[in-house]
């Protein structure tokens, strides 16, 4: 729905990274989360917002803050448009960063409501190509944004546990029968090598398919390792990604020389993430690579500083 018959014909935010299923070609249990799933669930709130007397400098403060390409313009919870980067791009050419935010907003808006299944807001992402949307309740009133980033991360958190769900309906495994005293594999991540990207996790988990590891088991070890190895290439000057493998454990390490990790609490915070918009135009970036990591270990270890960051993940063989 939109507060205009006319929508603007740009985008307020620049062009959204791809969501992880188009959702006209998803799969029956992605489209059952997507329907299951309301805005409000997976929303970002409370959003951040300029009145339309403030300044647009105040805008772009905001923006860098919160590392975020758009903010709604609102008062009392009424939605009056919105200020995008493309705004403050042409204030500053133009020297007018001082004007009030209601000279240059856009005030054709495209909205969700909270109670919409996530399913419309997948499609309204295909369909109007922008980067976020205002979300309003029953009454009208701003309560939210729902990015592309929230919907991927809502998608890939449910996926999860969904699969666990599926995971404990299946027999107990077998210990594998061929694993030697211990194997021990060393993988070299060079930073924003997104060509070769994925090519370790891959690696490993073939190795513990030869090795007759559960399925179960080597499902949680390629998440970690592929979450390693994005996040080195994404964040990390570079670095080396280890397995160690005995048949009472999976051990992943993932060791880089830099630039470290300024907040670890703020990092294993789903959703939080300091990818920049062209790595989030890729599709990366969702800031789900360390939580998931934490989530499918027995044990898990974050070391970092200046120097470089150390991340282990332990996983243990069922007796």
């Amino acid at each position: 729905m939109t507060t205009d018959p006319h929508p603007p014909p740009h985008s307020p935010a620049g062009p959204p990274p791809p969501l992880p299923v188009p959702a006209d070609q998803s799969p029956l249990v992605l489209l059952d989360l997507l329907y299951k799933l309301k805005i409000r669930d997976v929303m970002t709130t409370p959003p951040i917002t300029v009145t339309r007397k403030d300044p647009l400098r105040l805008a772009r403060h905001l923006m860098r803050e919160h590392r975020v390409t758009g903010l709604p313009v609102a008062e009392n919870g009424r939605l009056y448009g919105i200020v995008s980067m493309d705004d403050i791009l042409q204030a500053l050419e133009g020297g007018w960063m001082d004007n009030p935010v209601e000279h240059h907003m856009a005030r054709n808006v495209v909205v969700l409501e909270d109670d919409m299944p996530l399913a419309f807001g997948a499609s309204y992402f295909d369909k109007y190509r922008f980067g976020r949307f205002p979300v309003l309740d029953r009454n009208r009133r701003l309560v939210g944004i729902l990015t592309s980033r929230d919907v991927s991360a809502a998608v890939l958190v449910e996926l999860l546990q969904e699969f666990a769900r599926l995971e404990a309906r299946l027999p107990n495994p077998t210990p594998p029968q061929t694993v030697p005293r211990q194997t021990a594999l060393q993988f070299a991540v060079a930073p924003l090598d997104f060509e070769r990207a994925g090519r370790a996790s891959h690696e490993i988990k073939r190795a513990l398919s030869d090795l007759q590891f559960d399925p179960r088991l080597i499902r949680r070890a390629a998440i970690a390792a592929y979450e390693m190895e994005m996040n080195m290439i994404i964040h990390s000057k570079g670095g080396r990604l280890t397995v160690r493998i005995t048949p009472r454990q999976i051990e992943l390490e993932a060791h880089d020389t830099g630039p470290g990790i300024p907040n670890i609490a703020q990092a294993l915070e789903e959703g939080f993430t300091t990818a920049n918009e062209w790595i989030k135009s890729l599709g990366f970036g969702a800031g789900m690579g360390l939580p998931n990591i934490r989530r499918v270990s027995d044990e898990f270890s974050l070391q970092s500083s200046p120097s470089g960051t150390t991340v282990r993940a332990t996983l243990f063989c069922p007796p």
